[in-house]
Protein backbone atom coordinates (compact mmCIF):
# COMPACT_ATOMS: atom_id res chain seq x y z
CA UNK A 1 0.00 0.00 0.00
CA UNK A 2 1.52 3.64 -1.21
CA UNK A 3 0.37 7.03 0.20
CA UNK A 4 0.97 10.61 -1.40
CA UNK A 5 2.23 12.85 1.01
CA UNK A 6 5.06 14.55 -1.69
CA UNK A 7 5.42 14.71 -5.34
CA UNK A 8 8.84 13.42 -4.41
CA UNK A 9 7.32 10.35 -3.46
CA UNK A 10 7.34 8.70 -7.27
CA UNK A 11 9.91 8.72 -9.27
CA UNK A 12 10.23 11.06 -12.82
CA UNK A 13 9.57 7.82 -14.10
CA UNK A 14 6.62 6.87 -11.83
CA UNK A 15 5.15 10.48 -12.42
CA UNK A 16 5.76 10.64 -16.77
CA UNK A 17 3.56 6.76 -16.21
CA UNK A 18 0.58 8.84 -14.26
CA UNK A 19 0.86 11.56 -16.64
CA UNK A 20 0.09 8.93 -19.63
CA UNK A 21 -2.37 7.27 -17.67
CA UNK A 22 -3.97 10.98 -17.37
CA UNK A 23 -3.90 11.42 -20.92
CA UNK A 24 -4.87 7.99 -22.30
CA UNK A 25 -8.24 9.24 -19.52
CA UNK A 26 -8.01 12.66 -21.47
CA UNK A 27 -8.68 10.85 -24.83
CA UNK A 28 -11.00 7.50 -24.02
CA UNK A 29 -13.01 8.58 -20.62
CA UNK A 30 -15.40 6.12 -21.76
CA UNK A 31 -12.99 3.36 -20.71
CA UNK A 32 -12.69 4.52 -17.25
CA UNK A 33 -15.92 4.92 -16.33
CA UNK A 34 -16.88 1.80 -14.61
CA UNK A 35 -12.97 1.13 -13.00
CA UNK A 36 -13.74 2.02 -9.57
CA UNK A 37 -17.15 0.70 -9.83
CA UNK A 38 -17.90 -0.21 -5.60
CA UNK A 39 -15.29 2.11 -3.99
CA UNK A 40 -15.46 4.33 -2.02
CA UNK A 41 -13.00 8.53 -1.69
CA UNK A 42 -13.10 9.56 1.68
CA UNK A 43 -12.82 13.53 1.41
CA UNK A 44 -11.26 14.79 4.73
CA UNK A 45 -11.12 18.32 4.25
CA UNK A 46 -10.28 20.29 7.79
CA UNK A 47 -10.79 23.12 6.17
CA UNK A 48 -12.19 25.22 3.20
CA UNK A 49 -11.66 24.05 -0.54
CA UNK A 50 -13.72 24.44 -3.64
CA UNK A 51 -11.48 22.92 -6.35
CA UNK A 52 -9.66 20.57 -4.99
CA UNK A 53 -12.26 18.58 -3.08
CA UNK A 54 -14.32 18.94 -5.52
CA UNK A 55 -12.35 17.61 -8.36
CA UNK A 56 -11.30 14.50 -6.08
CA UNK A 57 -15.04 13.89 -5.75
CA UNK A 58 -15.40 14.39 -9.80
CA UNK A 59 -12.54 12.25 -10.33
CA UNK A 60 -13.74 8.96 -8.52
CA UNK A 61 -17.33 9.69 -10.11
CA UNK A 62 -15.52 9.67 -13.32
CA UNK A 63 -14.48 6.44 -12.21
CA UNK A 64 -17.43 5.23 -11.13
CA UNK A 65 -16.75 5.54 -7.63
CA UNK A 66 -18.81 6.91 -4.69
CA UNK A 67 -17.66 9.58 -1.96
CA UNK A 68 -17.83 10.37 1.69
CA UNK A 69 -16.26 12.95 3.65
CA UNK A 70 -16.72 16.27 5.57
CA UNK A 71 -15.95 19.36 4.01
CA UNK A 72 -14.66 21.40 7.27
CA UNK A 73 -13.41 20.40 10.95
CA UNK A 74 -16.75 21.98 12.06
CA UNK A 75 -18.77 19.66 10.75
CA UNK A 76 -16.13 16.65 11.66
CA UNK A 77 -15.53 15.10 15.18
CA UNK A 78 -12.46 17.23 14.96
CA UNK A 79 -14.51 19.69 16.58
CA UNK A 80 -15.21 17.15 19.88
CA UNK A 81 -11.42 16.95 19.76
CA UNK A 82 -10.51 13.60 17.94
CA UNK A 83 -7.31 12.94 16.79
CA UNK A 84 -6.39 12.72 12.94
CA UNK A 85 -4.52 9.02 14.10
CA UNK A 86 -8.21 8.10 15.19
CA UNK A 87 -10.34 9.74 12.23
CA UNK A 88 -8.42 7.78 9.96
CA UNK A 89 -8.71 4.38 12.12
CA UNK A 90 -12.45 4.99 11.89
CA UNK A 91 -12.40 6.15 8.17
CA UNK A 92 -10.54 3.38 7.00
CA UNK A 93 -13.08 0.91 8.12
CA UNK A 94 -15.46 3.14 5.74
CA UNK A 95 -13.57 3.61 2.33
CA UNK A 96 -11.09 2.46 0.00
CA UNK A 97 -8.89 5.92 -0.67
CA UNK A 98 -8.85 9.17 1.10
CA UNK A 99 -7.76 12.30 0.63
CA UNK A 100 -6.92 14.96 3.14
CA UNK A 101 -6.63 18.54 3.87
CA UNK A 102 -5.55 19.73 6.94
CA UNK A 103 -3.94 23.53 8.22
CA UNK A 104 -1.07 21.62 10.41
CA UNK A 105 1.95 20.35 8.39
CA UNK A 106 2.08 17.02 8.59
CA UNK A 107 -0.98 16.44 9.24
CA UNK A 108 -1.50 13.68 6.60
CA UNK A 109 1.72 12.12 7.31
CA UNK A 110 0.50 11.40 10.33
CA UNK A 111 -2.91 10.09 9.10
CA UNK A 112 -0.67 7.50 6.39
CA UNK A 113 0.58 6.20 9.75
CA UNK A 114 -2.64 4.80 11.31
CA UNK A 115 -4.31 4.10 8.02
CA UNK A 116 -4.97 0.94 6.42
CA UNK A 117 -6.17 2.90 3.18
CA UNK A 118 -4.11 4.75 1.02
CA UNK A 119 -3.43 8.58 1.97
CA UNK A 120 -3.65 11.11 -0.63
CA UNK A 121 -1.98 14.56 1.24
CA UNK A 122 -4.77 17.28 -0.52
CA UNK A 123 -2.56 20.40 1.08
CA UNK A 124 -1.16 20.06 4.33
CA UNK A 125 -0.49 23.93 5.83
CA UNK A 126 1.87 25.78 3.68
CA UNK A 127 4.03 22.48 3.43
CA UNK A 128 2.76 20.52 0.30
CA UNK A 129 0.00 20.17 -2.39
CA UNK A 130 1.03 17.07 -4.35
CA UNK A 131 -1.91 16.55 -6.41
CA UNK A 132 -1.52 20.40 -7.56
CA UNK A 133 2.00 19.46 -8.23
CA UNK A 134 0.62 16.79 -10.50
CA UNK A 135 -1.49 18.77 -11.98
CA UNK A 136 0.37 21.41 -13.18
CA UNK A 137 3.06 18.73 -14.15
CA UNK A 138 0.50 17.37 -16.59
CA UNK A 139 -0.76 20.86 -17.98
CA UNK A 140 3.14 21.99 -18.56
CA UNK A 141 3.78 18.79 -20.47
CA UNK A 142 -0.04 18.72 -22.47
CA UNK A 143 0.38 22.25 -23.81
CA UNK A 144 3.94 22.41 -23.95
CA UNK A 145 5.03 19.00 -24.68
CA UNK A 146 7.92 18.88 -22.47
CA UNK A 147 8.95 19.22 -19.16
CA UNK A 148 12.87 20.21 -19.75
CA UNK A 149 14.19 23.28 -21.22
CA UNK A 150 11.79 25.52 -20.16
CA UNK A 151 12.20 28.77 -17.50
CA UNK A 152 9.68 28.96 -15.25
CA UNK A 153 8.52 32.22 -13.30
CA UNK A 154 6.88 31.94 -10.01
CA UNK A 155 5.29 35.15 -8.80
CA UNK A 156 3.43 36.72 -5.75
CA UNK A 157 3.14 34.45 -2.74
CA UNK A 158 6.28 32.54 -2.75
CA UNK A 159 7.10 32.46 1.19
CA UNK A 160 3.72 30.71 2.37
CA UNK A 161 2.82 28.95 -1.04
CA UNK A 162 2.50 25.32 -0.91
CA UNK A 163 1.86 24.98 -4.37
CA UNK A 164 5.21 26.89 -5.54
CA UNK A 165 7.30 24.99 -3.11
CA UNK A 166 5.98 21.24 -4.33
CA UNK A 167 6.38 22.60 -7.91
CA UNK A 168 9.94 23.53 -7.79
CA UNK A 169 10.64 20.65 -5.86
CA UNK A 170 9.37 18.51 -8.88
CA UNK A 171 10.92 20.42 -11.41
CA UNK A 172 14.38 20.27 -10.02
CA UNK A 173 14.54 16.53 -11.06
CA UNK A 174 13.97 17.48 -15.08
CA UNK A 175 16.82 18.72 -17.26
CA UNK A 176 17.24 22.60 -18.22
CA UNK A 177 15.30 23.88 -15.67
CA UNK A 178 15.76 27.38 -15.24
CA UNK A 179 13.55 29.53 -12.50
CA UNK A 180 12.84 33.24 -12.00
CA UNK A 181 11.17 34.08 -8.22
CA UNK A 182 9.18 37.13 -8.87
CA UNK A 183 7.91 38.58 -5.20
CA UNK A 184 8.12 41.26 -2.92
CA UNK A 185 11.02 41.01 -0.44
CA UNK A 186 8.57 40.00 2.18
CA UNK A 187 7.13 37.40 0.60
CA UNK A 188 10.38 35.77 -0.65
CA UNK A 189 10.88 31.63 -1.09
CA UNK A 190 11.98 30.51 2.19
CA UNK A 191 15.83 29.64 2.41
CA UNK A 192 15.34 26.04 2.64
CA UNK A 193 13.57 25.94 -0.84
CA UNK A 194 16.34 28.34 -2.05
CA UNK A 195 19.60 26.59 -0.71
CA UNK A 196 18.26 22.90 -0.14
CA UNK A 197 16.07 22.53 -3.30
CA UNK A 198 17.51 25.01 -5.75
CA UNK A 199 21.14 25.11 -5.06
CA UNK A 200 21.48 22.07 -3.88
CA UNK A 201 20.74 20.65 -7.17
CA UNK A 202 22.62 23.36 -9.46
CA UNK A 203 19.53 24.93 -10.86
CA UNK A 204 19.61 28.23 -12.14
CA UNK A 205 17.40 30.91 -10.39
CA UNK A 206 17.17 34.18 -9.85
CA UNK A 207 15.41 37.00 -7.63
CA UNK A 208 13.50 39.95 -9.09
CA UNK A 209 11.04 42.50 -7.31
CA UNK A 210 9.63 43.65 -10.94
CA UNK A 211 7.52 41.15 -13.18
CA UNK A 212 7.53 43.26 -16.45
CA UNK A 213 11.72 42.75 -16.46
CA UNK A 214 11.35 39.12 -17.05
CA UNK A 215 8.25 38.28 -18.50
CA UNK A 216 9.84 38.09 -22.59
CA UNK A 217 12.09 35.33 -21.23
CA UNK A 218 9.41 33.23 -19.42
CA UNK A 219 8.05 29.94 -21.19
CA UNK A 220 5.29 29.68 -17.88
CA UNK A 221 4.40 32.08 -15.72
CA UNK A 222 2.79 30.64 -12.81
CA UNK A 223 0.86 33.05 -9.99
CA UNK A 224 -0.58 33.18 -6.99
CA UNK A 225 -2.67 34.88 -4.64
CA UNK A 226 -1.36 36.95 -1.83
CA UNK A 227 -3.04 34.21 0.85
CA UNK A 228 -5.18 36.16 3.84
CA UNK A 229 -5.70 32.59 5.84
CA UNK A 230 -1.90 32.85 6.19
CA UNK A 231 -1.22 36.15 7.57
CA UNK A 232 -1.04 36.89 11.28
CA UNK A 233 -1.47 40.88 10.54
CA UNK A 234 -4.19 42.07 8.69
CA UNK A 235 -2.47 45.12 6.91
CA UNK A 236 0.78 43.47 6.17
CA UNK A 237 -2.39 41.45 3.88
CA UNK A 238 -3.71 44.78 2.63
CA UNK A 239 0.09 45.84 1.55
CA UNK A 240 0.52 42.86 -0.03
CA UNK A 241 -2.28 42.01 -1.75
CA UNK A 242 -2.20 44.15 -4.70
CA UNK A 243 1.68 43.84 -5.44
CA UNK A 244 1.28 42.25 -8.56
CA UNK A 245 -1.93 42.45 -11.02
CA UNK A 246 -1.32 40.29 -14.24
CA UNK A 247 -2.82 42.30 -16.82
CA UNK A 248 -3.13 42.44 -20.93
CA UNK A 249 -0.49 45.55 -21.21
CA UNK A 250 1.81 43.16 -19.13
CA UNK A 251 0.87 40.03 -21.56
CA UNK A 252 1.91 42.07 -24.40
CA UNK A 253 5.76 42.24 -22.89
CA UNK A 254 5.84 38.33 -23.13
CA UNK A 255 6.24 35.30 -25.63
CA UNK A 256 3.42 34.35 -27.70
CA UNK A 257 4.46 30.59 -26.56
CA UNK A 258 4.18 31.59 -22.35
CA UNK A 259 1.58 29.54 -20.87
CA UNK A 260 -0.04 31.50 -17.57
CA UNK A 261 -1.09 28.88 -14.70
CA UNK A 262 -2.54 29.81 -11.88
CA UNK A 263 -3.77 27.46 -8.63
CA UNK A 264 -7.15 29.22 -7.96
CA UNK A 265 -8.75 30.81 -6.73
CA UNK A 266 -7.41 34.37 -8.57
CA UNK A 267 -8.42 37.21 -6.33
CA UNK A 268 -7.13 40.46 -8.22
CA UNK A 269 -3.60 38.98 -8.98
CA UNK A 270 -4.99 38.22 -13.20
CA UNK A 271 -7.23 40.88 -14.05
CA UNK A 272 -10.23 39.10 -16.18
CA UNK A 273 -8.88 40.79 -19.31
CA UNK A 274 -6.17 38.03 -19.74
CA UNK A 275 -9.20 35.36 -19.59
CA UNK A 276 -9.57 35.23 -23.41
CA UNK A 277 -5.53 35.17 -24.06
CA UNK A 278 -5.13 32.09 -25.46
CA UNK A 279 -2.04 31.84 -23.53
CA UNK A 280 -3.94 31.96 -20.06
CA UNK A 281 -4.24 28.17 -19.29
CA UNK A 282 -5.57 28.38 -15.54
CA UNK A 283 -9.16 26.76 -16.43
CA UNK A 284 -7.50 24.10 -18.33
CA UNK A 285 -5.50 23.05 -15.38
CA UNK A 286 -8.32 22.56 -13.65
CA UNK A 287 -9.66 20.24 -16.28
CA UNK A 288 -6.26 18.55 -16.29
CA UNK A 289 -6.49 18.39 -12.54
CA UNK A 290 -9.51 16.03 -12.42
CA UNK A 291 -7.57 14.00 -15.18
CA UNK A 292 -4.39 13.72 -12.61
CA UNK A 293 -6.70 12.85 -9.88
CA UNK A 294 -8.54 9.98 -11.66
CA UNK A 295 -4.94 8.59 -12.83
CA UNK A 296 -3.82 8.83 -9.32
CA UNK A 297 -6.56 6.90 -7.69
CA UNK A 298 -6.27 4.55 -9.85
CA UNK A 299 -2.21 3.88 -9.28
CA UNK A 300 -3.04 4.56 -5.63
CA UNK A 301 -5.54 1.48 -5.98
CA UNK A 302 -3.88 -0.61 -8.27
CA UNK A 303 -6.54 -0.78 -10.46
CA UNK A 304 -5.50 -1.77 -14.34
CA UNK A 305 -7.78 -0.70 -16.97
CA UNK A 306 -7.21 -3.04 -20.50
Amino acid sequence: MRHLMSPLDFSVEEVDQLMDLANDIEKNPEKYAHACDGKRLATLFYEPSTRTRLSFEAAMMNLGGTVLGFSSANSSSASKGESVADTIRVVSCFANICAMRHPKEGAPLVASMYSRIPVINAGDGGHQHPTQTLTDLLTIRSLKGRLNNLTIGFCGDLKFGRTVHSLIEALVRYTGIKIVLISPEELRLPDYIRDDVLRANNVPFEEVIKMEDVLPKLDVLYMTRVQKERFFNEDDYIRMKDFYILDQSKMDLASPEMLVLHPLPRVNEISVDVDNDPRAAYFKQVQYGVYARMALILTLLNIKVD
